[in-house]
C-alpha cells in the first residue's frame, strides 16, 4: 500500500521562540488555542515526560488560563513542578513553554463556567472542583 505524499515541514505560528509579554500577544495565543479546540499539556513526574489532551481555557484578566479537574495526576505533577508546554495544531502549530500558577478565586472558576456552560455539572457553580492555572513566563514558538 502506498501513502499519499504529505509535506511534514510544520508550520509555526510564532518563528522564532518569543516571550508572550504584550496584552495583544497574549490574546493571539488565546485565539489560537481556542480555534484548535483540544491542546495538548506536557507536565512531568520524576523523569517520565507525561502529555494529556485538554479543552478548557479562559482568556481572564488579560492572562490564559488553564482548567484542570481537581485531584488528577496531572494536578499533582503540576505542583511538584510548574514548569509545563502546550501544543495545538490548526493549520499551524503552536508551543508554548511556560510556568502553570494556580489561581483558584472564585471569580475565575465563575467566569469559565460562563464561559462553558457545559463544565457546570461537573465543576461546580464557581469551578469549586476545578484546579485554574494561568500560563506565566510564556514563551511560544
Amino acid at each position: 500500500m502506498t501513502m499519499p505524499c504529505i509535506d511534514t515541514k510544520p508550520t509555526f505560528l510564532f518563528l522564532p521562540t518569543k516571550t508572550i509579554k504584550t496584552m495583544e500577544a497574549t490574546k493571539k495565543v488565546f485565539d489560537f488555542l481556542e480555534k484548535a479546540g483540544t491542546f495538548y499539556l506536557a507536565t512531568v513526574e520524576g523523569d517520565q515526560p507525561r502529555v494529556r489532551p485538554y479543552g478548557a481555557m479562559l482568556y481572564f484578566e488579560d492572562k490564559i488560563y488553564i482548567m484542570a479537574f481537581g485531584k488528577t495526576n496531572a494536578t499533582r505533577q503540576i505542583a511538584a513542578n510548574q514548569k509545563a508546554e502546550i501544543c495545538a495544531f490548526k493549520g499551524q502549530t503552536l508551543r508554548i513553554e511556560c510556568k502553570l500558577v494556580e489561581d483558584n478565586r472564585p471569580e475565575v472558576g465563575h467566569a469559565l463556567v460562563e464561559k462553558m456552560p457545559v463544565l457546570k455539572p461537573a465543576l461546580g457553580e464557581n469551578g469549586e472542583n476545578g484546579v485554574m492555572y494561568y500560563l506565566k513566563d510564556a514563551k511560544a514558538d
